[in-house]
């Protein structure tokens, strides 16, 4: 069995325990009578996996640009086409001109200091939470960060911003209260043990109404460090979304250190970045918990195409015109119709989601199709054996919608393709 020729390529690509576990499944088949003996080695051939990993891929058509169970922001082509020029031996900390051991990740770190023009020195690692640990952790061990009542968030999963900070042995200081916190609530809390004031943008919901926050210009008048966290990656202003903070402008209002996600609004891969006054960022690159918080080769290939190359899909999906999108769906609509799919066209309303632009509406354009279909596009027949990616859309009044403004339109033929498979599975 295992020498048929499909079974034997398989086995270079996947490796012999998937081949020889799709062998075992037809040949279970075989022996309960849904296929014959005969049949063995055709059936273990279909149900092989297109890759050696469990990850499918998936066409995010949810309308949340930015979404945390799809991987948050999907890579642009030049950054994949980086990752996998560094998958093999690279020169991540290596100076191949004089031989010798070189500054790791150079060119990612470059890259971002072009980008930040304000941060007089940058570091990378592996994500927000873990920037956070590592400046509450070298800066702040056994002392006082203060933070308003406000912007003490959950991040997500359970996960909360004092447990995060008090696990690395730094003590909390909170002022004023959920809703209104004024610069005199920070005047007053500043002591011989405060490490810094820590800025948090609350990114993923908000607060209206009667509120009041402090400005980082404000808090920085106090001659404490100031640390923001702006969260979703924005590193400029963006005229998409004019109230959220970017670190560039964080810093030029008197911050000593901001961090950031690379894989929200950036459109990067996971990454926390850190930029700030030079001391401080050198301070923390060189605490040795900055070793175990690195990040690797592929991700410092992927940030550095994100930073030098084209508009990453996040930022295309947030500045596509209405009517282009409408374009899309409409060329959908007739095509999936002719192929005798219930197909129609409907406006819907997109969200940056990720934790950024938090209550930023995005007009958009959705297929609206059977909610039946939602089952088999997820993990149908075709999707498990990659003959078609995984297309996750929502559902609303009892239809499947396909919000086509995170749908790269390089992915249209896909998504085709994909919804044409799921009907035809009925």
């Amino acid at each position: 069995m295992l020498a048929d020729p499909r079974l034997v390529a398989a086995r270079e690509l996947l490796g012999g325990t998937l081949v020889k576990a799709a062998v075992a499944r037809a040949q279970d088949l075989a022996r309960s009578g849904a296929i014959s003996p005969a049949s063995v080695a055709d059936a273990a051939a279909a149900s092989l996996p297109p890759t050696a990993a469990t990850l499918t891929p998936v066409i995010n058509a949810t309308g949340i640009l930015v979404h945390t169970n799809l991987g948050r922001a999907p890579l642009s082509a030049a950054a994949r086409d980086a990752m996998r020029a560094a998958a093999g031996c690279t020169d991540v900390e290596f100076d191949l001109a004089s031989g010798k051991r070189g500054r790791r990740g150079a060119g990612a770190l470059d890259a971002l200091a072009r980008a930040v023009p304000a941060a007089g020195a940058v570091h990378v690692v592996n994500n927000n939470a873990a920037a956070l640990v590592l400046a509450a952790t070298a800066l702040g061990a056994g002392r006082e960060i203060i933070v308003s009542r406000g912007e003490l968030i959950e991040i997500g999963d359970g996960f909360r911003l004092p447990d995060l900070l008090q696990s690395t042995g730094a003590r909390i200081r909170e002022v004023g209260t959920t809703n209104r916190t004024a610069l005199a609530d920070y005047q007053r809390a500043i002591g011989a043990d405060t490490a810094f004031i820590l800025k948090v943008h609350p990114s993923n919901y908000l607060i209206e109404g009667f509120t009041a926050s402090v400005g980082v210009n404000k808090l920085a008048s106090l001659g404490v460090l100031v640390v923001g966290d702006i969260g979703s990656g924005l590193l400029r202003p963006n005229p998409v979304l004019p109230d959220e903070p970017d670190a560039d402008s964080w810093l030029r209002a008197g911050a000593g250190l901001v961090t950031a996600s690379g894989d929200k609004l950036l459109g990067g891969p996971q990454a926390g970045l850190l930029l700030g006054r030079p001391e401080t960022v050198t301070r923390l690159a060189r605490h040795p918990l900055a070793r175990a918080l690195r990040v690797d080769k592929l991700r410092l290939a992927a940030l550095e195409a994100t930073l030098t190359g084209p508009a990453a899909p996040v930022t295309q999906a947030m500045t596509a015109t209405v009517p282009s999108i409408r374009e899309r769906a409409e060329a959908h609509a007739e095509r999936l119709a002719t192929a005798g799919v219930d197909c129609r066209v409907v406006p819907t309303t997109a969200a940056v989601g990720g934790g950024g632009g938090p209550g930023v509406r995005l007009p958009s354009a959705a297929l609206s199709l059977p909610e039946r279909l939602a089952p088999d596009l997820r993990s149908g027949a075709a999707v498990r054996r990659g003959d078609v990616p995984a297309v996750v859309g929502r559902i609303e009044g009892g239809r499947l919608l396909l919000d086509l403004r995170a749908v790269a339109p390089a992915d249209d033929e896909r998504l085709a393709a994909a919804v044409l498979a799921a009907a035809g599975q009925e």
